[in-house]
């Protein structure tokens, strides 16, 4: 069953911002991971429990490719950029 790893990030610095995305697409990658969804405009139609500020989407094979894939070492290193550079709200969803 495939997986989504979902962020809402909310850039402070989107300069260094666009290191951590580079680094990171090949590791997405390497992981089984595809980009559905990356930063686009946002129709927003309820907003109760959470506002969306600027959303990524990724499709990994499996739960435990996404699992895989964020606690990597090679991505623990990479997200330090992204925690320098944003504030972020991340988890993995099952799905079809």
């Amino acid at each position: 069953m495939a997986a989504y790893l979902v962020v809402d990030t909310a850039l402070t610095h989107p300069d260094v911002y666009e290191q951590y995305k580079l680094k990171a697409k090949p590791l997405v990658e390497q992981y089984g991971g595809e980009y559905l969804a990356r930063g686009g405009p946002i129709s927003l139609k309820e907003s109760a429990l959470w506002s969306p500020t600027r959303m990524v989407l990724i499709r990994f094979p499996s739960t435990q490719a996404a699992e895989n894939f964020y606690h990597s070492a090679e991505y623990q290193e990479v997200v330090k950029i992204s925690h320098q550079s944003a504030k972020r709200t991340v988890f993995i969803l099952e799905g079809m």
